[in-house]
């Protein structure tokens, strides 16, 4: 990049340079970065960069502030919405959409209901309008051959039918549908710039990536934004930012494309009409207090504040930092003492705010509560929560001594448990239930009085609330807190058992994510020790790691010793991932006796590790094919969990019954799936998603809907792959091979079977399904050699609830619900 390209600009040389971009836009591609620290006025420069645009253009904008449209499909679906509503045609970008959108919801039916933008593409609607009653499916070779009858213009229909790329979509996996679905959004708007030039509007990038890595990268969360933005030529993208966008760690290129414009100060015209409109109308006064602010709106607005509260004052500042001071001199003594304690929290409501002036004995009364909201640096937060601006924050902390601060984050932090206990009674749900618990732990964090047990029982709190979100917030303050610790026997003392305490609670999140490979690189040693709880639990998180990528000898041993040698809180979590491993490996009897010994020692509070349990032992009446008493057991796991509100837990229940009614009711199963795959994807639990396909995938083979089957099953993949579970996804190998030989497909099916039970022994669990492998091979004559040895070595593992001849014969009658009708 230039000189004269990385020059500062302000707010009237930035209108002038995106005149100038305007002026250039052309088949290259241009970004215009607007730079700028928080507050200084972007987004409102954003909107007056958009009025400015002639109508010759199209334009649109993207408000990352919004967190729906960070999402790929979310962020395209509005662009699509608002950049069609000025006549660009999406008829492509439109199918493959739809192709897309049917991938990830194979349970319904595309319809003008359901179907994204159906009621404003001409294309899909014409489409859907031809298909009436009949089953239309969102494959690609389907909605194309629908194009010939819906679209009467020849040119236009030429150019659908003939495109290379929607002609190879149904053969791409999930990403690269995605990348597709890219492509021809930026191809469609492209071809419409030949008549009309656009601009797109990009805003807050830095909620997206809020965090880059060294070097300017970013864990890849901006990839999909970077990827759209390089294919949009034939127009411009004006995008803010706090920071430069650092794209040029990924590609050199990138460098020639930017164009950077940093936002700096108000000018001093703006900073005087600004003075002048809020009253102060002295020249040489609107001239000191503009020099002094030096254009930032905070210090401006303060001012006029302070001008509010004494008009008549002797003396104009001359910094900033003035500026804060002389503020705070026309403000009561009373009101400064509780703004510098308010300080202290990150938000605070009226509650908080009387508990802290009763602590300090200072008023408390509701004239006082107005008239420190009414400042212009208290900003409104929804459900009546405030926070101070963070240059006010900066100030106000300067006159407390660090005894006195200690001293309030620890009143504070009192103020949020006690919240925490009233709202997990309450009404309300999600986030906000569970965010007073991470408060409390940054809080206790900073007051040097919380331990890393207490931080556990909290984030364990939090996960029953809400799921993770919290807690990963929890971890965020504690790695924080960690890299700077204050001075203080406690951080000595306690450091190293919160840093554990961080790694736990990082590593439990990671694992219901599905993110193995993560947590098994956080735990490389195997014989870590497992005395204290905090301990204890991530051990047992780095061997549930291990069992998810197939290391089940290395999970065992591991679960076996903390089972052994610890004996405190951890211990029933421990007892039943033993029972949960040698389940898996084919262990039924000695699982359930396990299973009922830790039910005995957990207390009656611990409804989440009895619901675990209970569920773990529906899941080994489940693969002994025993779905009645799979059923019973499920309702009572549920009925422990729906007792103190585990989200989690709930949430794995809806996973179990949809795979459960795959077998005893596929329709509802594939509703039921529908339900619990909106439930793992606000959880973001890939290892669930991939479940939940796979029960999905299931059902509808049982129905005869072999499209949608086999887009399930591609979905289960994806997820499967995405957590490294490779025992599931062998499990779905196995259906699927039932799947291609519907099809007609013998050879892959035979070869299909193989890879799966080889999967599953190199695993070492599931055996009752190596068995059933071979008696499928069997059934329908694709056994062979290997097959049949994989499944004498099987056999003697088996230790199920009754015979294994019992178990055989259930075995053949879920067979039968794939393969009757199929010649061998």
């Amino acid at each position: 990049m230039s000189a004269l390209q990385r020059q500062f600009f302000n707010r009237e040389g930035l209108l002038a340079l995106y005149d100038e971009e305007l002026r250039e836009i052309s088949d290259r591609l241009r970004i215009l970065n607007v730079v700028g620290v928080g507050g200084i006025g972007k987004s409102r420069l954003l909107q007056e960069l958009r009025n400015r645009t002639p109508d010759t253009c199209r334009a649109a904008r993207l408000d990352l502030q919004l967190p729906t449209l960070r999402q790929q499909e979310d962020a395209l679906a509005v662009l699509r919405m608002e950049f069609g509503a000025q006549g660009v045609q999406f008829d492509r970008f439109d199918i493959a959409y739809a192709v897309l959108w049917q991938r990830v919801h194979p349970q319904l039916q595309m319809d003008r209901k359901n179907t994204p933008f159906a009621e404003d593409s001409e294309v899909l609607s014409k489409i859907l309008d031809d298909a009436m009653g009949l089953p239309v499916f969102g494959t690609a070779a389907g909605l194309l051959r629908l194009t010939g009858r819906a679209v009467s213009n020849r040119q236009r229909r030429r150019r659908i039918e003939s495109d290379p790329t929607l002609q190879e979509l149904d053969s791409l996996s999930n990403a690269e549908l995605g990348n597709a679905v890219s492509y021809l959004f930026a191809e469609e708007l492209r071809r419409s710039a030949e008549e009309r030039p656009y601009v797109l509007f990009v805003d807050a990038y830095e909620a997206m990536v809020p965090t880059p890595l060294p070097g300017g990268r970013s864990y890849a969360s901006d990839a999909w934004l970077r990827d759209l933005l390089g294919q949009l030529h034939g127009g411009l993208t004006v995008l803010a930012s706090r920071e430069p966008l650092p794209w040029a760690a990924y590609d050199k290129e990138w460098e020639t494309v930017i164009r950077e414009a940093r936002v700096d100060g108000l000018p001093m015209p703006a900073r005087l009409d600004l003075l002048a409109q809020a009253g102060i109308t002295g020249v040489p006064e609107q001239r000191t207090i503009a020099e002094a602010s030096a254009g930032v709106p905070f210090y401006l607005h303060l001012a006029v504040d302070t001008h509010a509260q004494n008009p008549d004052r002797a003396a104009d500042p001359g910094t900033a930092e003035e500026i804060v001071q002389r503020f705070l001199q026309h403000v009561a003594p009373d009101e400064v003492r509780i703004l510098e304690l308010l300080s202290v929290a990150r938000t605070f409501d009226l509650g908080m705010f009387r508990v802290i002036g009763r602590t300090f004995d200072l008023p408390t009364n509701l004239l006082t509560w107005e008239s420190l909201t009414a400042y212009s640096f208290a900003y409104p937060l929804p459900r009546g929560w405030y926070r101070l601006h963070q240059l006010m924050i900066t100030a106000l902390q300067r006159h407390l001594s660090p005894g006195v601060k200690r001293h309030v984050h620890a009143v504070v932090r009192r103020y949020w448990e006690e919240l925490a206990d009233r709202m997990e009674t309450g009404a309300d749900s999600g986030v906000a239930r569970s965010s007073p618990l991470r408060e409390a732990v940054y809080h206790g964090l900073h007051a040097e009085d919380i331990s890393p047990e207490q931080i556990q029982r909290h984030a364990d709190r939090a996960v029953m609330m809400s799921g993770r979100q919290a807690v990963d917030g929890m971890v965020k303050d504690i790695r924080d807190f960690v890299a700077s610790p204050p001075r203080t026997a406690y951080a000595t003392e306690a450091l190293p058992g919160i840093r554990d305490a961080a790694d736990c609670l990082d590593a439990e999140s990671r694992l219901e994510l599905g993110d193995a490979a993560t947590v098994i690189a956080m735990t490389p040693a195997l014989d870590m020790p497992v005395g204290s709880v905090v301990a204890a639990r991530l051990a047992l998180a780095g061997a549930n790691a291990r069992r998810i990528a197939g290391e089940s000898s290395h999970a065992a041993s591991i679960f076996e010793r903390v089972w052994a040698e610890h004996g405190g809180a951890a211990r029933p979590s421990a007892g039943l991932c033993v029972a949960d491993i040698r389940m898996w490996q084919g262990d039924f009897a000695g699982a359930f006796a396990l299973a009922e010994e830790v039910h005995g020692i957990c207390a009656p509070h611990e409804r989440v590790i009895r619901g675990d349990l209970k569920r773990l032992m529906h899941l080994g009446h489940r693969f002994l094919m025993d779905f009645d008493r799979a059923a019973g057991l499920l309702a009572q796991a549920e009925e422990e969990y729906r007792a103190v509100g585990a989200v989690v837990g709930l949430a794995n229940i809806r996973t179990n019954r949809a795979e459960l009614l795959a077998f005893t009711d596929p329709r509802a199963a594939v509703e039921e799936a529908g339900a619990a795959l909106e439930v793992q994807r606000d959880l973001g639990a890939q290892h669930e998603i991939g479940k939940v396909y796979t029960a999905m995938a299931i059902a509808q083979l049982r129905l005869g809907r072999l499209e949608r089957s086999e887009a399930a099953f591609r979905n289960a993949n994806t997820a499967l792959d995405q957590a490294g579970y490779r025992s599931g996804r062998a499990r779905a190998d196995m259906f699927r091979a039932f799947l291609l030989l519907r099809r007609g497909e013998r050879e892959a099916t035979r070869d299909l079977l193989l890879h799966a039970a080889r999967e599953l022994e190199t695993c070492q669990v599931y055996p009752s399904l190596i068995t059933a492998i071979h008696g499928a091979a069997e059934r329908v004559g694709l056994v062979t050699p290997e097959l049949m040895a994989a499944a004498e070595r099987a056999r003697p593992l088996l230790r199920p609830l009754g015979t294994v001849e019992d178990l055989d014969r259930r075995t053949g009658e879920v067979l039968s619900m794939f393969l009757d009708g199929v010649a061998p």
